[in-house]
């Protein structure tokens, strides 16, 4: 429930990093909620874009024909923490972006600096936007996107931590294999030229391995306070 504080406070903008499965989306919401913050999960936009391309049949072998693409669908992002919405030319895709098919192919499409540009040039409007500051989550964002902003944290955590959260969000999905595809994800987001997954010099490191996710959100928002204070 968020405080008449939280309404006075001096807004501030919060960069969380990280590769998947170290809790990023689950302590992003709930420290946005807690501290009366909006909400950007960016790694959504870029499923989004990539659900667009595979529904409209781009060949997603061919960076070229991404590129051409990239600047057609018009994303847009509801950035309220409880209830999180993102629309694709007005079609409702919070579902259909979470498949298999879209995961399979998102890093491919998010490698094109074509994509990362038209997409960065949304995320970056939408933190500007956000009157009392923002929980923005993702890749690149301390690095890349946001390079300013107030506060900067790149969560972390084994592969063996992620892939038992990540098959337990997935509903009995192989850990083994899990493992496996967050590695090669990890590989394939941290080598890419353009904006890699990569710890900005001035971010916050939070090993979430042996941490509750109550306990990572109570991390978070110490430090969001604590920047809160000095501003």
């Amino acid at each position: 429930m968020e405080t008449t504080a939280a309404r006075t406070a001096p807004a501030v903008i919060v960069a969380i990093d990280g590769p998947s499965g170290t809790g990023k989306s689950s302590t992003s919401k709930a420290v946005a909620a807690k501290l009366g913050l909006s909400y950007l999960d960016t790694g959504a936009q870029y499923r989004a874009i990539t659900w667009w391309m595979v529904t409209n049949g781009i060949d997603i072998t061919d960076p070229s024909s991404i590129a051409a693409a990239a600047g057609k669908p018009e994303i847009v992002s509801g950035t309220d923490p409880s209830a999180p919405t993102i629309t694709v030319d007005g079609t409702d895709v919070a579902g259909p972006i979470r498949t298999q098919e879209v995961t399979s192919k998102v890093s491919a499409v998010s490698a094109v600096p074509e994509v990362r540009a038209r997409i960065t040039e949304l995320q970056r409007s939408i933190a500007s936007a956000a009157e009392r500051g923002i929980v923005v989550e993702g890749r690149d964002i301390g690095t890349t996107v946001l390079p300013d902003a107030d506060l900067k944290i790149f969560l972390t955590a084994s592969p063996e931590a992620r892939a038992a959260r990540r098959s337990g969000e997935l509903k009995g999905a192989d850990v083994n294999a899990t493992r496996e595809a967050l590695i090669k994800r990890d590989a394939a987001d941290s080598s890419r030229k353009t904006s890699p997954l990569a710890k900005a010099d001035d971010a916050v490191e939070v090993d979430t391995s042996d941490l509750t996710l109550q306990q990572v959100i109570e991390c978070v928002v110490t430090l969001v306070e604590g920047k809160r204070a000095t501003k």
